[in-house]
């Protein structure tokens, strides 16, 4: 166990250096318009890269993903989501 929370303190490290966020955490997340039932989401991968979804319902406990696309930058996937709420 000792070695795992070693191995896991160095892979945060790595990503406070290299400025990336952990796998799962959440970017963005907006509604989609005034009256939308949407909202977008952008979640990280864990390795600088990021998924942008378009969820309807309760998120993150209860919800339809209507649509997903994923992206090789976290920056990439938020300004994609920015532009979408404009």
């Amino acid at each position: 166990m000792r070695k795992l929370v070693d191995l896991e303190r160095q892979a945060q490290k790595l990503r406070n250096d290299l400025k990336i966020s952990r796998a799962n955490e959440v970017l963005f997340r907006a509604p989609q318009g005034t009256w939308s039932d949407n909202d977008i989401v952008v979640e990280a991968g864990g390795q600088g890269d990021a998924t942008l979804l378009v969820v309807e319902g309760n998120y993150p406990i209860d919800y339809l993903i209507k649509s997903e696309r994923h992206f090789v930058s976290e920056d990439e996937a938020c300004e994609a989501a920015w532009a979408m709420t404009a």
